[in-house]
């Protein structure tokens, strides 16, 4: 685990995993270092990630700094 990962715009567009690998969402936002994943992103919320916009009418849940394992270049591990 990182210690004290800092969740930044740089996250926006990534997938966040669980322990297992397994796909659980994707960046949408991230304000103030919480992100705001949207747990079952379609490929338009997909696409307006990657390039920067957000709708600000999908539901997303807040990810925590806390519940942040690793962070890469393609994804943000978390532990549930």
């Amino acid at each position: 685990m990182q210690d004290n990962p800092t969740l930044t715009e740089s996250e926006v567009g990534k997938t966040v995993i669980n322990e297992d690998g397994d796909e659980v969402g994707l960046v949408m936002e991230v304000e103030n270092g919480t992100a705001h994943v949207d747990p079952d992103p379609g490929l338009t919320d997909t696409i307006m990630s990657k390039i920067g916009w957000s709708d600000k009418d999908s539901e997303t849940y807040r990810l925590e700094s806390s519940r942040v394992e690793t962070i890469t270049d393609d994804h943000i591990r978390v532990n549930m």
